[in-house]
């Protein structure tokens, strides 16, 4: 296996999320229209990975999405800003992205969609935000700045080859690297293969029975958004059960600390960019926030981890 870590990479400097944050609050509404389309019409995969986006080359994808006798797929281009329906059948259907609100892009999609011949109804409102309007209601995210979408995408590209980097090191159940549009967060989840305490809930506009099934084993989760509710974009990584100690165990790099109020360890997201080997910054905060939890929830360690080999 070779490692990734170079320390020639030079990541994109974000705006400040004052300065980009309704474009993201708007991309995060027109992903979750995206990701419900997925939902609807996917294989209900354990905890919720059928209804995932993935990074792509270009941006974002649903990946195939069976239909009848035929299977398409919706992708975000963040290098032409187009938003691209196309099918097996050889048939595509785009449209801009562009400033326009929630309500016009939802209008647009399932139009879009009716003209491939795909008739789908779809849960049409938002989760995991307090406020959650209806997408075909919604005038208020409008936002859309072409520069800064381009440069958060670049950063998702990076984090996603690092993640997977950091997936590869562990032999157990581990989720995909994927783009969950409901937190609007890239993350990757390691599960120690017991079963944990019934979930309590409490995400917003997210049913019980969901968190349940989402954390009905032991996990050490990461993950990357724009920072909404921090006031910048950062890595998160958490567990749960939260094992006793887990806040005050020391891990890396030193940019790291522990957020109470979210009950996670947090990394700035400019500390890494700034950092003298950006890729060895991020895989130390992923390896010692994981090795907290594995440490003090008593994983069985050697029997889920693999051996990383430097080839």
């Amino acid at each position: 296996m070779t490692l990734i870590a170079d320390s020639r990479i030079e990541l994109p400097m974000l705006p400040s999320l004052a300065d980009w944050q309704d474009t993201s609050a708007t991309l995060h509404m027109w992903t979750q229209v995206a990701g419900k389309v997925r939902l609807v019409l996917s294989p209900d995969i354990n905890h919720g990975w059928g209804s995932t986006l993935y990074v792509t080359t270009r941006g974002l994808t649903t990946s195939p999405i069976p239909y009848g006798n035929f299977s398409f797929a919706i992708d975000f281009d963040f290098i032409e800003h187009v938003l691209r329906i196309t099918t097996t059948q050889g048939t595509c259907r785009s449209f801009a992205l562009e400033p326009m609100s929630v309500a016009n892009f939802y209008h647009k999609t399932m139009q879009a969609l009716r003209e491939l011949g795909i008739e789908i109804k779809i849960l049409a409102r938002p989760v995991e935000v307090e406020v959650a309007i209806p997408f075909e209601k919604d005038e208020q995210h409008s936002s859309y700045d072409a520069e800064a979408v381009t440069r958060y995408w670049h950063i998702l590209v990076w984090v996603d080859r690092i993640f997977k980097e950091f997936r590869a090191r562990f032999i157990g159940k581990v989720s995909p690297v994927h783009f969950f549009w409901g937190g609007f967060d890239l993350a990757v989840t390691r599960f120690s293969g017991r079963t944990a305490p019934k979930h309590p809930g409490g995400a917003p506009n997210v049913a019980a029975r969901i968190m349940e099934e989402a954390y009905s084993h032991e996990v050490s989760s990461a993950g990357f958004w724009p920072g909404t509710g921090l006031g910048e974009a950062a890595f998160y990584a958490y567990a749960y059960p939260t094992p006793a100690g887990f806040n005050t165990y020391p891990v890396q790099p030193e940019a790291a600390y522990f957020h109470d109020k979210l009950g996670e360890f947090i990394l700035p997201y400019e500390a890494v960019r700034t950092a003298d080997n950006p890729a060895q910054a991020l895989l130390s905060f992923l390896q010692t926030t994981y090795e907290a939890a594995a440490h003090l929830a008593k994983w069985d360690r050697p029997a889920l981890e693999r051996k990383v080999v430097q080839t």
